[in-house]
């Protein structure tokens, strides 16, 4: 199964694609998606949403993973977040892929085995479970360790159906 993980932002929406095997994981892309400063709004989110169409069109995700949305103490940052959250939920639903969410401490939890690890250590894990050094953006880490915490919910759900 191939999974694309987002994690939005309106700066920077990092991507992760891996391809899993039951407990066999493999890292296929990763990076970070990052419109240009200057842009308005609007550019911003049609630029994430086509950089993300570009990456199903490219690696044909079965299913794709996004971090749900936590309260901010700043709204206007996290309106913002929403709409690049939109945008990667759009770009999936209309290419038919499925999307399911988790929450931050969820993911950490899973990856970290605590829910409120901090970036450097979700790194750390990632590159451990994918036998890498994570050389690649933070934001394209959490990316991967949201697809990677979808693959090992969706593994261990199905050993119990």
């Amino acid at each position: 199964m191939i999974v694309l993980g987002l994690d939005p932002g309106i700066r920077h929406t990092g991507f992760g694609i891996i391809a899993g095997e039951k407990q066999k994981l493999s890292l296929i892309d990763t990076g970070v998606i990052s419109p240009k400063q200057k842009q308005d709004l609007s550019e911003k989110i049609s630029y994430i949403y086509n950089q993300i169409v570009e990456l199903i069109k490219k690696y044909s995700p079965e299913e794709a993973a996004i971090e749900d949305v936590f309260m901010s103490v700043n709204i206007r940052s996290a309106l913002i977040l929403g709409h690049a959250r939109g945008a990667a939920m759009v770009a999936c639903t209309n290419n038919n892929v499925s999307i399911y969410t988790y929450e931050p401490t969820l993911i950490k939890k899973t990856i970290v085995g605590r829910g409120r690890a901090d970036k450097n250590q979700v790194a750390f894990m990632v590159g451990q479970i994918l036998g890498q050094k994570p050389i690649w953006p933070k934001d394209a880490s959490d990316a991967i360790a949201i697809a990677i915490c979808h693959h090992l919910i969706r593994t261990t759900l199905k050993k119990y159906k």
